[in-house]
């Protein structure tokens, strides 16, 4: 789900800037103690998946794990999808350093608000649980997808047809997303309870 260089306009790349720094310095408060420890390892989960790229039809698509990290993390998901994000850009070209803000805000934004909205049906166990594990997953690619796509159509020209395939080729993974974070939800649940 990564923007390239080049194809966003200034000023869609100023606001991904502007909005990335607030996010980062919200999630960066959050950071203490185990919840650094945590961040660390969840960042480093989401480096190695999005690195999986299966094609679909005219896209690829890859594990994102933001609603995961929105669930265990909060606002501290920001900080973590930026390493992620900074490191796949220097070490592999994946995105860019100009796009990295906007790159960060697609991704990161939806996981924070997402885990934040689910988190007390997370908490709650029973029936409610496993519907909020999935929807954690499920929602944040959903809420990554519109960000993606208002990027891509404020950008104008062409970007605005891409916009629309890129949306429709990637439903599949909320899907996806979804099942994964409810599965390590409802493990972590078992074994650390505190974590939710």
């Amino acid at each position: 789900m990564h923007i390239s260089e080049g194809i966003l306009s200034a000023p869609v790349l100023a606001t991904g800037a502007a909005l990335a720094a607030v996010g980062l310095g919200v999630g960066i408060r959050k950071l203490e103690g185990e919840a650094l420890v945590r961040t660390g390892v969840l960042s480093a989960a989401f480096f190695a998946a999005s690195l999986v790229h299966l094609p679909l039809g005219p896209a690829s698509v890859h594990l994102i794990l933001s609603g995961l990290m929105g669930a265990l993390l909060g606002w501290a998901a920001f900080p973590a999808i930026f390493v992620g994000l900074l490191l796949q850009a220097l070490l592999f070209q994946f995105g860019g350093l100009t796009v990295l803000g906007v790159n960060t805000v697609v991704m990161g934004l939806p996981a924070a608000l997402t885990g934040l909205a689910l988190r007390p049906l997370l908490r709650k166990g029973g029936p409610a649980f496993p519907v909020a594990a999935f929807l954690c997953g499920a929602l944040s690619i959903l809420g990554s997808l519109a960000l993606l796509y208002t990027a891509l159509v404020a950008s104008g020209g062409e970007l605005a047809l891409f916009a629309g395939l890129f949306f429709w080729t990637h439903l599949a993974l909320m899907g996806v997303e979804g099942v994964i974070t409810l599965l390590i939800l409802g493990f972590i649940k078992r074994l650390r309870p505190e974590y939710l």
